[in-house]
C-alpha cells in the first residue's frame, strides 16, 4: 500500500458587509463526480509546493488572487482501491477581495457565494465539513487553541 500526497483544497472566502462568505464550485457534467460542490480542488505539480498550488488552482479555476493564504491544521485523507493506496489532501484557506469578480473555469458549471451553515449542506465529503468547521472557529472566535500558520 502507498501513502500519497499530490492533492491540495482551498477553501476560499472573502466578508462582505460584515459576514463571511465562502466560494463553492459545482463540478461540470463531464468531470468525475460530476454537479458535485466543493471549494477549489487540485493536483500538485512535479516540483511545486502545495501552496503554490493552491494559488494557481485558485487562479485557474476562479480567476481570483489570494490576498492572504493560511494553513487549515487538518489534513483530510481518502482510500482509493484502484491502487491500494491512502491519499493526503492538506487544507488551505485563502482570502480575497469582496469586489473581485469570479470567473470559473470549464471543469466547473457553476458557483455560489455562501455561509457557513448553507456550505456544510453543500459538501459531499466529511472532511471537507471538518476544515470548513475549523475554519470558522478560527473565522469568528480566533480560537486561541487553533493556530492557522500565514504563508507570505
Amino acid at each position: 500500500m502507498e501513502l500519497n500526497a499530490y492533492m491540495i483544497e482551498a477553501h476560499i472566502y472573502r466578508k462582505k458587509k460584515g459576514k463571511i462568505e465562502f466560494l463553492l464550485l459545482k463540478r461540470g457534467k463531464e468531470e468525475i463526480y460530476p454537479n458535485l460542490w466543493q471549494m477549489v480542488t487540485g493536483k500538485i505539480k512535479k516540483n511545486e509546493k502545495a501552496y503554490e498550488t493552491v494559488l494557481r488552482e485558485v487562479k485557474e479555476e476562479t480567476n481570483l488572487s489570494v490576498e492572504k493564504l493560511f494553513v487549515v491544521p487538518n489534513v483530510n485523507s481518502f482510500y482509493s482501491f484502484t491502487d491500494d493506496s491512502i491519499n493526503f489532501i492538506p487544507a488551505f484557506l485563502c482570502l480575497v477581495n469582496e469586489d473581485d469578480k469570479v470567473k470559473i473555469s470549464k471543469e466547473h458549471c457553476e458557483f455560489r457565494w455562501v455561509s457557513k451553515e448553507k456550505a456544510k449542506k453543500m459538501l459531499a465529503w466529511p472532511g471537507q465539513k471538518k476544515s470548513l468547521n475549523i475554519i470558522y472557529s478560527f473565522l469568528i472566535q480566533r480560537n486561541k487553541q487553533i493556530h492557522f500558520v500565514e504563508i507570505k
